[in-house]
């Protein structure tokens, strides 16, 4: 096992959901690959993305907009803005080279907002480009444990 990576990637990973959570959404975008993938499918066994339903499959300019319906007030699905803090654990590197590392963890979410407290798990998958000394997503699946079930409006990123 090759620690100085896994100290690396999670570095990286704790580091987007810092931003996340506290609304540096710039920031996060600039952690991306222009041509990166944000996914996150309704069938938690789904592997044909391109072809099926899924509650977010965003390239560059979707990831753009949906920060801009974040913060901009208008969507009801996110005003007022939920609150997030997330726990991000249980790394482990699946793949690596010189170009690229493949990372699993998971998350827990717990979203407030209008009075309510609620609480998303996901195995999540990051397809990293090496840039430098750090790192570019490439790719971001989110598998959510019940994605299958009915779930409340969903107005942030996961």
């Amino acid at each position: 096992m090759n620690l100085q990576l896994l100290n690396q990637v999670t570095a990286f990973i704790w580091a987007e959901g810092d931003m996340l959570d506290h609304g540096e959404f710039g920031t996060w975008l600039s952690l991306w690959n222009e041509k990166g993938t944000y996914i996150i499918p309704i069938n938690p066994k789904e592997e044909d993305f391109e072809n099926t339903l899924n509650y977010a499959y965003d390239d560059h300019h979707m990831r753009q907009l949906r920060i801009q319906r974040l913060t901009g007030g208008d969507s009801i699905s996110t005003s007022p803005q939920p609150r997030t803090v997330r726990t991000l654990s249980r790394f482990r590197v699946l793949f690596e080279s010189n170009e690229k590392v493949t990372v699993r963890c998971a998350q827990n979410l717990r979203e407030f907002r209008k009075d309510s407290l609620k609480h998303y798990s996901a195995d999540i998958v990051y397809e990293l480009e090496r840039v430098s000394d750090t790192f570019k997503i490439q790719r971001k699946l989110i598998r959510l444990i019940n994605a299958d079930d009915a779930l409340a409006g969903i107005g942030y990123i996961l």
